[in-house]
């Protein structure tokens, strides 16, 4: 299942806005996979927001604060257009939260990591994709 985890220097988000994250994130995250929103697939959704005194984030050229995104999808769950598109708006989503405009989005960066199939477990078991997408539809055609 997906997850999604911000780095950020401390004080860089308002506790409001951490808390609209923590909640827009991984929505964000479940609809570029096209995930069905229900209770079980928001509950997989993880979302991890970590403030550190040193973010350990600096460039050069200035020490602006810069967030740091990386987002774990099973390999095969993000299409190119899809991955784009979770980028273009978590980018979004942090800059509205920190008070940004689109003139700083190279202060925020996402990577996307695709979790080689067997490599993901839970509940005690490997997590298969074509598990993970065939429990999707049957939810869909459930809802």
């Amino acid at each position: 299942m997906p997850m999604i985890h911000l780095t950020s220097p401390a004080g860089a988000l308002a506790a409001e806005a951490r808390a609209e994250l923590m909640k827009s994130l991984p929505a964000a995250l479940l609809k570029w996979e096209g995930a069905p929103d229900n209770a079980f697939f928001r509950a997989q959704a993880w979302c991890h927001i970590e403030e550190a005194a040193d973010a350990g984030f600096a460039a050069l050229e200035d020490e602006l604060a810069r967030f740091l995104v990386k987002v774990t999808v099973p390999a095969g769950g993000l299409s190119e257009r899809r991955k784009a598109g979770l980028v273009k708006e978590v980018t979004d989503l942090i800059l509205a939260a920190a008070g940004l405009t689109e003139a700083d989005a190279l202060r925020v960066w996402v990577l996307v990591h695709d979790q080689p199939e067997g490599t993901w477990g839970a509940a005690g078991t490997i997590v298969k994709f074509q598990e993970l997408a065939a429990l999707a539809q049957g939810r869909r055609a459930d809802a």
